[in-house]
């Protein structure tokens, strides 16, 4: 299975840094007065990995596959082959190096390949709420991303960590960075938006808060 490494997701914020990270900045701020209590997360943080017979559960109750965003990408991806030969050093303020290496790998995480294996299963997982409509007592359409911050505060996931959802009946009460759990069909095709590319979408069924343990 695929593990994002840790030197990938810094090396994004690093370079968003470096940039100002002028295209995520024009992005939905975070509401504090979301459900979710921005104050448990950091800029970087993924959802912790939930009991597996409480998750397991759930899943099966509803008749749908529990995923991780780990088995959206095919196993023999690197997401470090188009990076590697970057240094954390290499670049100072304003260093017009810094925004030609962003430009790369945006590139690369825009074109980041999918497992053809998830296209039209229908899944289950959990992730962070980046609105496509704005903030809406109505919410449509929104990005779910695996870690706190992505699309406002550091660039998008690549595109095979990105679902785009539709749900089928709008939803009330969520704001940008709300964790929740999803489920719905997916399939295998990218989609771009204001704030990012995915390489899923998905039909969106039902969706759930997420419960952080304590």
């Amino acid at each position: 299975m695929t593990h994002l490494p840790l030197r990938f997701w810094t090396l994004a914020a690093l370079l968003s840094l470096a940039t100002a990270c002028s295209d995520a900045a024009d992005g939905p701020a975070v509401d504090a007065s979301a459900k979710t209590d921005t104050a448990d997360y950091r800029i970087g943080d993924k959802l912790a990995p939930p009991a597996a017979a409480r998750a397991a559960s759930a899943a099966a109750a509803a008749q749908v596959r529990l995923v991780t965003w780990e088995d959206l990408a095919p196993k023999d991806w690197d997401p470090m082959k188009d990076v590697q030969s970057l240094s954390f050093r290499m670049f100072g303020d304003g260093d017009p190096r810094a925004q030609a290496a962003l430009d790369r790998l945006k590139r690369a995480w825009n074109n980041a390949p999918t497992n053809a294996a998830m296209d039209r299963q229908r899944v289950r997982i959990a992730g962070f709420v980046v609105p496509l409509e704005g903030e809406s007592d109505q919410l449509r359409e929104f990005l779910l991303v695996p870690y706190f911050g992505a699309c406002i505060h550091v660039p998008p996931p690549p595109a095979n960590q990105t679902i785009h959802v539709k749900l089928a009946k709008p939803l009330a009460g969520v704001r940008t960075m709300d964790a929740l759990w999803v489920s719905g069909t997916l399939h295998t095709a990218f989609s771009d938006t204001a704030v990012g590319t995915s390489g899923y979408t998905m039909d969106g069924e039902a969706t759930e808060a997420y419960r952080r343990s304590r």
